[in-house]
């Protein structure tokens, strides 16, 4: 594959060729899934925007980012230890599952992802193994009977589930994953005592996430730039930017690192002291009744970082952004309250809301 070259940053400076070899092989599927993550991110990188990917070369824009999180999860297996076996099954095929460890750190991705090939396990499970692990990554001192394997995270989840449930049929369920995926044997030990001890523990349920939808056009803001007051010249004029919208919010992203998004006037943000918003994926948030992942913005509270049993929160989890609930005061520094989850307006056709005369009628 052509390399790939990390400075380019606007249409401007694309080399015509490299774009134009790159969106050929990805037309013609040439090369690893890896190699394609690649250079679709390349391309969207120097200004080709998803749709424009999709209609060169079949690409649709939710597959764009499955392969290009996917090739840089491999890219981390590589650097961080994960068996030659694990890559080379991972490099051929299965970005689908690499893709639902993205949210691990790049040592945690390399045993989660030789953990996950060594049971052959599909997106789904690679999900529930994420984030048995990512969980289990908050403890400052490890649980009972249980070891820094990935696998000993995943039965301490199951373990704790089981205890849980009194349900038998889900309950047996529990503990078969749990032996399956215990790795050392104090761990087993404890799981296998659940055979025996029917005792269930009743656990606190967690808050109700404070998610808003976007629900109608007024909600959807449009940010213009000022220009400023009269009197002013033609050169004032045309140097104020092009201002681009970033869907499905849109983020308005100026000349350097800056970006701003609109959000309602809602009193939850009003009263606000200090709010920050932070693009996430939906799947990040346990929700019973998701039908679908989708982009959501968090809006987090900075002034707001006394631990309250009725929240959730942002939190330092070794190095990275997090977000957590907590029955008791976590050992976690808490980055500060969410307040505000919002998911895009739901648009069954947008180019129809495009013409006036469509919508005047």
């Amino acid at each position: 594959m052509t390399e790939l070259s990390p400075n380019v940053q606007n249409t401007e400076e694309i080399d015509q060729n490299t774009a134009q070899e790159l969106l050929v092989k990805l037309r013609q599927k040439q090369g690893s899934w890896v190699e394609w993550g690649t250079a679709i991110a390349y391309l969207q990188k120097v200004g080709y925007n998803p749709q424009v990917i999709f209609e060169e070369t079949g690409f649709e824009p939710i597959q764009q980012n499955q392969v290009i999180v996917g090739s840089q999860v491999y890219n981390s297996l590589e650097k961080f230890g994960a068996s030659e076996a694990t890559l080379a099954y991972y490099g051929a095929r299965a970005s689908d599952v690499l893709y639902e460890i993205r949210l691990l750190t790049q040592e945690e991705r390399a045993a989660a992802a030789d953990l996950i090939f060594l049971h052959k396990a599909d997106a789904d499970e690679a999900r529930d193994i994420a984030k048995a692990i990512k969980d289990y990554s908050r403890f400052s001192t490890l649980p009972d009977g249980f070891t820094d394997h990935p696998g000993d995270a995943v039965a301490y989840q199951t373990w704790k589930l089981a205890r849980q449930n009194s349900d038998l049929q889900e309950r047996s369920r529990l503990i078969a994953k749990g032996l399956r995926f215990a790795h050392s044997l104090t761990a087993r030990k404890h799981i296998e005592q659940l055979l025996t001890d029917f005792t269930t523990v009743s656990s606190r349920p967690a808050p109700i996430l404070p998610i808003y939808r976007l629900e109608s056009d007024e909600d959807l803001p449009r940010i213009v730039p000022v220009v400023g007051e009269l009197p002013l010249t033609p050169q004032e004029l045309k140097v104020v930017p092009l201002v681009t919208e970033i869907q499905p919010f849109r983020i308005i992203r100026f000349a350097g690192e800056q970006a701003w998004v609109a959000l309602p006037g809602w009193q939850v943000l009003l009263s606000a002291e200090d709010p920050v918003v932070i693009i996430a994926s939906s799947d990040i948030f346990p929700s019973p009744t998701q039908t679908k992942i989708e982009p959501i913005l968090v809006v987090v509270d900075r002034a707001q970082r006394a631990w309250d049993v009725s929240s959730y929160f942002a939190i330092d989890n070794s190095g990275q952004v997090d977000f957590n609930w907590f029955e008791t005061p976590p050992e976690n520094p808490l980055l500060g309250k969410v307040i505000v989850i919002l998911r895009p307006k739901k648009i069954l056709d947008e180019e129809f809301t495009k013409d006036s005369w469509q919508i005047d009628e």
